[in-house]
């Protein structure tokens, strides 16, 4: 059905968002930090991005930020997973490109209906 690049420093969680996806037939690519996650855009690109927001050096927010600069990545589907579950995170997630904002814990319902409605 599609890759996704699963950016997620928590090896739990990593766990619990690669298990969904792979109950629904996707792909799981892992990056445990946002400088890894860039790295591994410069070669094969994912149908979508699971990215966590609180990441060691560089934030998810900052990290969103400049996947949507990108020309190559811009039309790439960012959701975003964080336990940052605010109103205001949630705004200031859709303000840096994300496509959709999941609090954890994360819902599997929830979560894999929305990379359904994501994924071209």
């Amino acid at each position: 059905m599609g890759t996704v690049l699963v950016i997620e420093d928590s090896l739990t969680e990593r766990e619990i968002i690669t298990q969904y996806l792979k109950l629904a037939g996707i792909t799981a690519a892992i990056a445990s930090s946002g400088e890894e996650a860039l790295e591994k855009l410069n070669g094969e690109l994912p149908d979508l991005i699971v990215l966590d927001v609180v990441l060691p050096g560089v934030s998810g927010f900052e990290i969103c930020r400049a996947i949507k600069a990108e020309e190559r990545t811009s039309k790439i589907p960012i959701v975003i997973c964080s336990t940052k579950d605010t109103d205001m995170d949630k705004f200031w997630g859709k303000r840096q490109g994300a496509d959709a904002y999941i609090p954890k814990p994360i819902d599997q319902d929830t979560f894999l209906s929305t990379i359904k409605q994501l994924i071209p």
